[in-house]
Order: structure tokens, then C-alpha cells, then sequence
């Protein structure tokens, strides 16, 4: 549905993007993730049409968005981060005015508009006008406006930031009702919001892609070391020159300890060493009995942290990112 090929966006000196390619099929809901200035804005602009590559070429529904701007924006629905939103208008006159500024024909455009408003639930506010209405319910009528015309792909930039919880929550349960029927790509850098959402994820960092797979399977990639969350009942200090005793153990770092008279490490051995048994003997031959011992499981943030912090120097790509 969405094929992004060798794209490359250059800012006089300055690359904005280089060099990217995916591929994202019909019917998949994906975060794009990146920190603040890494490209992901650069390359949405890009799928949307709303910029030019330098180089490369981003197609929608096979149709090279540069070379037929208008038949591929057919195929697309755009929330950016600020929705574009005319607060003067009422709602109901606002999307009547998207759907003409679209140029959309469809069977019955009050149907249409309708089932709008009841899927994105703005069908109380239909009347009001757009100034007065919370910035919940401005996020919503700005999701209303880009699915006016039944895009095939969505492509939403931030959708909820600024959002209380609540809000945060209802938006994700629209995403999610509207990723069963469509393409989405989910922008965002608040990381649970992808764990929510998304069946898979990019992560672009400094201009290049730098990883892209599923959330599940990052941890694996990333780690690439086995790690133990153990709870052992013993004096922290005695416990954890135990543990640096142990042949396989390669770095012991003591956690916040959650159990009166236990103290708790995170254990990394080296990946082809299993420490277990030899952890429980040495710490049971010394009087400190293990309570709890499991994988430790990487959480989305600890994995974006990693994978961003393992990227190349930005000067080995000629440029600061936009």
C-alpha cells in the first residue's frame, strides 16, 4: 500500500532524510518513532506530497505521488500534529468545506459526513463551533476531516499530544476502530502509545531507518545478551559480590528493592552461558535463597533508548536532521 524507496531530502547542507526505504501492506496499523528532529515530519511531508524528495521515490497504493500528486492524495487521509483546523466554522461547515475542497463523490455526502461523525464521535458537537469546543474534541473533528472521501491509508502526526489521559485513551480506541478498515502510520514519540496501537514499528534516528520489526520481537534484537530480574534475600552488598563471583556473570546492577530483607539486581551473562544453576548453588551455599527469578523483559522505551543511542554520529551523515 505504502512503498518508500531510497528517499533522500537534502536542506541546502543539511540532510533532513537519507537514503529510507519500507514497505507497509494494507491493513497495517505502524508507529513511526523517532526523538524530536530525527525525520519522521520530513518523511510524512514526503507520502503526503506536501514536500519533494531530493532523491528516491514514495508511492501510495502503486501510484508515485510525485509524478500524480492528485490521484495519490485521493488515497490518503493527513492529521498533522496542529490539525488544520478553521476555528471559526462551525463543524458541520467545516466538513462540508473538506469534503469540496477534496473533491470527493461519493453516493451521499451527508451519509458519509454522518458516519464521519459517528466513528470518530463528534456527532454531539456537529453544530457548534470549532473555537469553542476542547482540544479533545479539535482532534477528533481534525481525524473527521481526513477521512473525508474513505482514504485507504491514514497518516496521523501526533494525534494525541496535549491530550489529558482520558482523551489520550478515547483517541487511541478511534485509532485503533480505524486501523480495522485502513492503512495506518501512527507518528508519535510517546512510546505507549505504539505498545497501545501498533502491530509494528520503524525507528528512525539521525535521518535513517534503524530498526523495523514488531514491538514483541525488538527486545531480542537489542539485547542481544541474557538478563535475570532476581530477588534474593540476603544484604545487598553481600549479595551482589556473590553475583560478580559467578563465571558468566558479566555485570550485576542492584534495582530498588521491593521486598523487606531481599535485594533485587538485574543480571546480564554472557549469551552463551546459563547462569541459573550456578546462581542458585553459590547463593544457596552461602545462606541467601533466591525468591524470584525471571527474564527481564525490555520495555518499548528501553529499546528505543538503545537502538537511539547505538546510531551513528550525526557527522558521518553530513547534516543536522530536520
Amino acid at each position: 500500500m505504502i512503498e518508500v524507496s531510497h528517499l533522500t531530502k537534502v536542506y541546502g547542507d543539511k540532510r533532513g532524510i537519507t537514503d529510507i526505504s519500507f514497505t507497509i501492506n494494507e491493513g497495517e496499523i505502524v508507529g513511526f518513532l523517532g526523538p524530536n528532529g530525527a525525520g519522521k515530519t520530513t518523511t510524512m511531508n514526503i507520502i503526503t506530497g506536501y514536500l519533494s524528495a531530493t532523491s528516491g521515490t514514495a508511492k501510495v497504493g502503486g501510484i508515485d505521488v510525485l509524478e500524480d500528486p492528485i490521484a495519490a492524495k485521493k488515497n490518503i487521509g493527513y492529521l498533522p500534529e496542529h490539525p488544520p483546523l478553521y476555528l471559526d466554522m462551525k463543524v458541520s461547515e467545516y466538513l462540508n468545506f473538506v469534503y469540496e475542497l477534496k473533491n470527493a463523490d461519493l453516493p451521499s455526502r451527508k451519509n458519509h459526513i454522518a458516519e464521519i461523525c459517528e466513528l470518530v464521535g463528534i456527532e454531539e458537537v456537529y453544530q457548534r463551533v470549532i473555537k469553542n469546543l476542547s482540544k479533545g474534541y479539535r482532534q477528533r473533528v481534525g481525524l473527521a476531516q481526513a477521512l473525508i472521501g474513505n482514504p485507504t491509508v491514514l497518516i496521523l502526526d501526533e494525534p494525541t499530544v496535549g491530550l489529558d489521559p482520558r482523551q489520550i485513551v478515547e483517541i487511541r480506541n478511534v485509532i485503533k476502530e480505524l486501523g480495522k478498515r485502513r492503512t495506518v502510520i501512527l507518528s508519535t514519540h510517546i512510546l505507549p502509545e505504539v505498545e497501545a496501537i501498533c502491530e509494528r514499528v520503524l525507528v528512525i534516528n539521525k535521518g535513517v531507518i534503524i530498526a523495523d520489526d514488531e514491538p514483541q520481537n525488538l527486545a531480542g534484537k537489542v539485547a542481544g545478551e541474557h538478563k535475570l530480574a532476581v530477588r534474593i534475600a540476603g544484604p545487598k552488598k553481600n549479595v551482589s559480590q556473590l553475583l560478580r563471583s559467578i563465571d558468566g556473570i558479566r555485570e550485576v546492577t542492584p534495582l530498588a528493592d521491593r521486598e523487606k530483607g531481599a535485594s533485587d539486581f538485574l543480571v546480564e551473562s554472557h549469551p552463551a552461558i546459563d547462569v541459573r544453576k550456578p546462581m542458585f548453588n553459590t547463593l544457596a551455599k552461602a545462606g541467601y535463597p533466591i525468591l524470584m527469578m525471571r527474564p527481564h523483559d525490555m520495555s518499548l522505551e528501553d529499546i528505543f533508548i538503545s537502538l537511539t543511542e547505538e546510531t551513528a554520529d550525526p557527522d558521518d551523515l553530513k547534516g543536522v536532521h530536520q
